[in-house]
């Protein structure tokens, strides 16, 4: 099961509330200043969307689009925007490896990860790839130019209820590696005889992982864990 994607009702909302941030913030042409952003995602009627959001802002200039992870790399190293927004799941290269190439090049690199995906794992793996930022796409009506000029500033910037559940996923034990792999297979629809010998470890053992794991998530049952793990993003499919 893969990440989550704006549908056609989504996309719609989204360009939506851009054309309503755009009303909210008219303002006169770019100022020498201003804000350079090179904007990274694979849904072009989100790009257009906030295009002519940044368009009118004094302090913000979009300055190049990319519609995979490998192009954002290369558009970064052409124009070394100041603030970049970076959708996690895109063809060719991942938002995830895109952060981390541009990082490598670049450690000052001030990136905010744009995304549907809100699970505190998947928020984890960005922070620790070098964003600086998560903004929900369902919520750029609220937070989009202020995210950007924080994260200009040099703050980060998380959503409060993604904090919260970050705060709630340090608090709980952590997942085994083992326990992972367990998981993985489980979640392709393997019996735990075929999980066990997928990973050569008895059966007894893989229903132990199992225990573990439904005590760990919080789950009534495998299919449950399963779901709770992809939400969270720990395991994709």
């Amino acid at each position: 099961m893969p990440y989550p994607r704006l549908g056609y009702t989504e996309r719609k909302n989204t360009v939506v509330s851009c054309k309503i941030l755009l009303l909210a913030n008219q303002s006169p042409v770019n100022s020498p200043q201003s804000i350079r952003v090179l904007v990274a995602d694979d849904h072009p009627l989100l790009r257009e969307g906030l295009a002519a959001v940044l368009e009118h802002c004094a302090d913000i200039e979009l300055v190049a689009e990319a519609e995979n992870g490998a192009q954002a790399v290369e558009l970064y190293r052409q124009h070394r925007p100041d603030v970049t927004l970076m959708d996690l799941q895109m063809p060719v290269m991942s938002g995830l490896d895109a952060i981390a190439a541009i990082r490598a090049g670049d450690p000052q690199a001030r990136i905010i990860v744009l995304t549907t995906y809100k699970g505190d794992v998947q928020v984890l793996r960005a922070l620790k790839a070098g964003a600086a930022g998560y903004l929900l796409k369902s919520m750029l009506r609220a937070d989009l130019l202020d995210t950007i000029r924080k994260v200009h500033a040099g703050q980060q910037h998380i959503p409060p209820e993604i904090a919260a559940e970050m705060a709630a996923y340090f608090a709980a034990d952590a997942l085994t590696a083992r326990e992972i792999s367990v998981l993985r297979l489980v979640a392709l629809g393997n019996s735990n005889r075929r999980v066990a010998a997928e990973l050569g470890i008895a059966e007894e053992t893989v229903k132990a992982h199992m225990s573990g794991l439904l005590a760990k998530l919080g789950a009534n049952d495998r299919t449950h864990a399963v779901t709770i793990a992809i939400r969270r993003g720990i395991i994709d499919l």
